[in-house]
């Protein structure tokens, strides 16, 4: 069999995390100001806020991206575990 890795074969895959607190906090922007201003629900941002998205939709990511003026990779992160 091949020894590449698949999610099948592994336990310990890593993890994407969200860091946009982070970003908001260095420019003291509040998650209601970020919400009128992306034209996004505050329950939205707020879920972002906490690191708590299930799924992730593009286009707030992107209207997020474009209001902080930053870059997908500043919010998104991939842990990876090398328990592989």
């Amino acid at each position: 069999m091949n020894n590449s890795k698949s999610v099948f074969s592994i336990h310990e895959y890593g993890k994407i995390s969200i860091h946009l607190k982070e970003i908001m906090d260095s420019k003291k922007m509040t998650r209601n100001y970020l919400a009128r201003v992306s034209n996004t629900r505050f329950e939205v941002i707020n879920k972002w806020y906490h690191n708590d998205v299930e799924k992730m939709d593009l286009d707030i990511l992107a209207r997020i991206c474009y209001v902080l003026e930053c870059a997908p990779a500043d919010i998104i992160r991939y842990d990876h575990s090398n328990n592989a």
